[in-house]
């Protein structure tokens, strides 16, 4: 029996009767296995979600966690101690992926990912203040991969700019495994004080339940269940229908509105239109609480005429919230969502009974709305545990490896993607895109951030197919590890973590063992770090007539600090030591390679890198060190290894003389463990010392002031050779390859 057969004998069992075409349109997108997650549910317990400063965990529109008390810093650099009132302050994590969509029509697919996840945050009570971005596409060189990658950065830039949110960091992939099927994951950050917190649970019966934004139309029908599919080779044109629109000027309205409502206290509770539109919002809403509900379709505002009950229902037109508002209320929403030109419809009440919904008269759907939410059986799928590769390592001359591990689409500079981003608007950005980590300011003093007092979050996001190419359990738990590990270079200490867990299609055992692989690996490490995992989202069905995606793990995961200066990654001119921390391949006898961007530019495979033990003391090692005012300048490695690290190190005007500290210069400088740093500082005896008994410290080189990154490796008589001459001009040639290419 299919599975399409069996949910049927399920509901009929339920209802006493055969659905209605509505209810049984409603099931089929509700039931997906984008909105149910029917076959990653089972997976998800392994991801710890709790923690003191968990707020609201998973299974709301976003995550909220509260901000430590953490002290400022006066002008003179002294701790103040801890903040008034800090207690109080929260923030709301959620991610989004929009992949089908963006690769039916990258513009608007990208563009309408952001809005969603910007409203999710707004259904919390929170004003979104940072998006990220992580991109997944096809081989750089393929003239359909380009095409992808102009149109979803467009999209983005295009609806965040006009939102006036900042996009300040995120990442951008290429393999060929997503050549069919690129993914677009967007995270947002919000911020909120504790009174301003709402959530998607229905209060009381008698509330009113209001629609406030866009008008609805016929567009996204079907989002849900087209999500919920592999892509067929017509997808282009087949599928468009349903993409959804976006409209970011009336989400910008949406946002001030919402911030008014909830300044006055208005909203119970409240949902965004997204996935299944509004009967996906509203069921869900009122099922939260226990509750049912009566809605008149009739009510919903429209733009479109002689829509029928079933589009009304699963429509996902954009730029749309559902609130739960007490009868008293609803005259005062009607009056802000006027104010803002937005379109305002009392459509029903919040129940003690069924979910219901009416339409010119006749009952259309008549359902108990936990049934409705949760009553899909969970998929119990085979799986295969995923092999490690053979080792095959090409024989590779060092300056061929260097200039094609640097000048690599997936190591090179992503400045002609952030650069289209406003990541300045909202004034909260200290740290832009371009560093390890993005850090921006949540609590603002007198002084302003210029001041550097107050505190800052720092924000990181990506995942490395590569990695988990090569193996997916230790590959997801090194994503998950080289998150901290920007959080930590920019000194500080991570807080909590949302993550997007993208895979193929999981009714194949090879692919859903893969997927396994990567929950298990992810939840493993944030674990380790003591980093609660609060919230996320699933995207399976990646697959294509190409095949499918590799299992890709992304995560978002954000820190906080005293103040907002955070070293930098370019090596300043000072009298200086150049120090490598964390590098536990070279007290090995072998490197491994594997998932390296070395092994990927040469067709090599390799097992992956053993992980660090014990890697959360590395890491607040690593977050002190940085705040330290010795330290001129800190930058993670991985990615590309310790060569990309040290030509992003290097500027016009100043150099880098390193000493590779292994005679095996491929593998010393190409292998990509994570959880290591270069740290610039004046006193290297410092750094030494904290970091002895928790990692190896190995003194590279220092600066010099002709801006060339010269390395050199000792000779069997001691004597120093070079082995590796690259100029400045050199380095930017090889690393401005999207910007050549794409202009």
């Amino acid at each position: 029996m299919s599975e399409a057969d069996s949910d049927h004998e399920l509901i009929v069992a339920e209802l006493g009767r055969e659905p209605t075409p509505a209810e049984a349109a409603l099931f089929e997108n509700l039931w997906s296995e984008h909105c149910a997650y029917r076959s990653s549910r089972p997976l998800l317990s392994a991801f710890e979600s709790e923690g003191e400063q968990v707020v609201v965990g998973p299974g709301d529109d976003a995550a909220v966690v509260a901000l430590p008390s953490i002290g400022g810093t006066s002008e003179d650099g002294s701790e103040d101690g801890e903040t008034e009132g800090d207690e109080d302050v929260y923030i709301t994590l959620g991610i989004e992926s929009h992949n089908h969509p963006s690769y039916v029509d990258p513009f608007d697919g990208a563009a309408t990912g952001v809005g969603g996840i910007v409203r999710d945050t707004l259904s919390m009570g929170a004003y979104p203040i940072a998006l990220t971005d992580s991109l997944y596409f096809g081989p750089f060189e393929n003239e359909h991969s380009r095409y992808l990658l102009e149109g979803v950065v467009e999209g983005i830039s295009h609806y965040g700019n006009c939102i006036g949110v900042p996009t300040v960091g995120g990442s951008v992939d290429f393999h060929p495994d997503y050549e069919g099927n690129p993914l677009v994951n967007v995270a947002c950050v919000g911020l909120l004080t504790e009174d301003r917190l709402v959530t998607a649970v229905a209060q009381e019966p008698g509330n009113k339940l209001v629609l406030v934004g866009n008008a609805t139309g016929r567009d996204g029908l079907g989002g849900a269940s087209f999500a919920s599919e592999d892509l067929a080779e017509d997808a282009e044109t087949e599928d468009r229908p349903a993409v959804q629109v976006g409209d970011p000027y009336a989400e910008k309205l949406l946002i001030e509105a919402n911030e008014v409502m909830i300044d006055e206290g208005l909203i119970e509770s409240a949902r965004d239109l997204g996935a299944a539109g509004l009967g996906g919002a509203s069921s869900e809403l009122v099922a939260k609480g226990s509750l049912g509900a009566e809605i008149d379709l009739e009510r919903v505002h429209q733009r479109e005429p002689n829509m029928t009950p079933l589009e009304i229902l699963l429509a996902e037109s954009q730029e749309r919230m559902c609130y739960e508002v007490a009868p008293e209320n609803v005259e005062r929403v009607r009056e802000i969502a006027e104010r803002f030109d937005l379109g305002c419809s009392v459509i029903g009440e919040v129940t003690n009974g069924n979910y219901v919904c009416t339409h010119q008269g006749e009952t259309v759907v008549d359902v108990d709305a936990e049934f409705l939410g949760d009553g899909s059986p969970m998929n119990d799928l085979p799986w295969e545990e995923p092999t490690d590769p053979e080792t095959d390592l090409p024989d590779t001359d060092l300056e061929d490896a260097f200039d094609a591990v640097v000048g690599s689409p997936n190591t090179a500079s992503k400045r002609w993607v952030y650069r289209q981003y406003d990541h300045e608007v909202g004034v909260r950005t200290s740290v832009p895109p371009g560093d390890d980590a993005a850090i921006v300011a949540v609590r603002e003093t007198d002084t302003g951030i210029d001041g550097g007092t107050g505190t800052g979050l720092a924000i990181s996001a990506g995942a490395a197919p590569n990695w988990t190419v090569a193996n997916p359990r230790d590959g997801a738990r090194a994503v998950a590890l080289e998150n901290a590990t920007n959080l930590a270079v920019k000194g500080t200490t991570p807080l909590a973590a949302v993550d997007c867990l993208n895979g193929g299609n999981p009714e194949k055992a090879d692919v859903y063992g893969g997927f396994k692989a990567i929950v298990d690996g992810l939840a493993e490490m944030c674990a380790e770090l003591s980093v609660p995992v609060v919230g996320g989202n699933v995207s399976l069905y990646n697959d294509s007539v190409s095949g499918p995606i590799p299992p890709t793990p992304t995560l978002a995961m954000v820190g906080t600090k005293a103040g907002y200066d955070a070293p930098g990654l370019e090596a300043r001119s000072e009298e200086s030591s150049l120090l490598l921390v964390g590098d536990d391949a070279l007290e090995r006898d072998s490197f491994a390679l594997g998932g390296s961007e070395l092994l990927a530019q040469f067709e090599g495979t390799d097992r992956f890198p053993d992980l660090p033990e014990a890697p959360i003391d590395r890491l607040e090692t690593l977050a002190t060190v940085a705040n330290a005012e010795s330290t001129l300048a800190t930058h993670d490695v991985s990615h590309g290894g310790l060569a990309v690290t040290l030509a992003e190190m290097v500027t016009a005007d100043v150099g880098l003389e390193v000493a590779l500290p292994t005679d095996d210069l491929a593998a010393g400088l190409f292998h990509e463990l994570p959880g290591r740093g270069v740290i610039q500082t004046t006193d290297p005896d410092a750094v030494v010392e904290a970091f002895d008994g928790v990692a190896p410290v190995v003194e590279l080189g220092s600066p010099t002031a002709d801006g060339t990154l010269s390395i050199t490796v000792a000779t069997e008589g001691g004597d120093e050779t070079t082995v590796l001459d690259r100029t400045a001009a050199d380095i930017a040639a090889l690393r401005t390859v999207l910007e050549t290419e794409l202009e």
